[in-house]
């Protein structure tokens, strides 16, 4: 057994436990099946720690499970926590809730982004992400560095190939006006943005400082439209670390997207806005 702790193995063992429940039965009932001690099987039902296709074929079985869509929904869910992706070459930098990130990143079928202080990490440029990453990672080494800034671009794949995710992003006028990296790294910023703004699959609207005040005054967040058995989920940054919330939370915080988007200039408009910015900069 692998110790887990993601977000894939914690909704995993949610599931795993309702299922138990719902049968009656006890970890120990549980754990006499599966060959595991009670301790163990609490740990598979908190995300502690991974369960296998087998361990949850043996969960569908003890609990006589026969509905076929059910089994494949966990068969597929026990599968993706040992899912393996580009973000292993970074194991040490890639850790906690990040990880949780990427992965929605990556299996996510729409992104909804509204950012407040900075343009998304979806569609950074190079110079752009290095500039912000030296300025909240102060003490990193340039190594250190190196690796965050190709972690981020490395996200960035999940916008090209043949099944590339749908992503819809408003971003707040002040994180344009903030010359990141200088005037020089910026222009080029917002170049960058209209030209993703022209990719079929990618939305990009600017929230005017003129539209006042707005329904998502704490800030920032992601909404990833997840592909079946997954919810609706989403991360929402701190200082802290990220939050990931899913269900009626993620519902809510989309509705607010819904929102936001409505009060955004439409896509000419945007491309107008920033056309202008760039001017600016020259």
């Amino acid at each position: 057994m692998v110790k887990a702790s993601t977000l894939r193995a914690q909704w995993l063992g949610q599931q795993l436990r309702e299922m138990r429940e719902s049968a009656g039965l006890t970890l120990k009932d549980v754990g006499d099946y599966i060959n595991r001690n009670a301790s163990t099987v609490s740990r598979l039902e908190s995300g502690v720690v991974a369960a296998r296709v087998p361990d949850v074929l043996a969960y569908l079985d003890l609990c006589g499970v026969d509905d076929g869509r059910r089994r494949a929904d966990l068969t597929t869910m026990a599968k993706d926590v040992w899912q393996k992706g580009w973000w292993d070459g970074f194991a040490a930098d890639v850790v906690g809730s990040l990880i949780d990130w990427i992965w929605l990143e990556s299996r996510a079928e729409e992104i909804y982004s509204f950012e407040v202080a900075v343009v998304p990490g979806l569609l950074q440029t190079r110079a752009y992400a290095e500039a912000l990453i030296r300025m909240v990672d102060s003490d990193a080494t340039e190594e250190q560095i190196g690796r965050y800034v190709e972690i981020r671009l490395a996200r960035q794949r999940r916008l090209e190939g043949g099944s590339p995710v749908k992503v819809s992003v408003v971003i707040d006028e002040g994180a344009l006006r903030r010359p990141v990296g200088g005037a020089e790294v910026m222009r080029a910023q917002l170049e960058h943005l209209c030209a993703a703004a022209e990719h079929g699959d990618v939305e990009v609207l600017v929230l005017p400082a003129s539209a006042g005040a707005h329904p998502s005054p704490e800030g920032a967040f992601n909404i990833f439209r997840m592909p079946a058995p997954y919810p609706l989920a989403g991360c929402i940054s701190t200082v802290a670390g990220n939050l990931v919330i899913e269900g009626a939370m993620a519902d809510s915080v989309l509705r607010i997207y819904d929102r936001l988007r409505g009060m955004a200039l439409r896509q000419k408009p945007t491309r107008t806005f920033l056309t202008e910015l760039i001017k600016q900069l020259e």
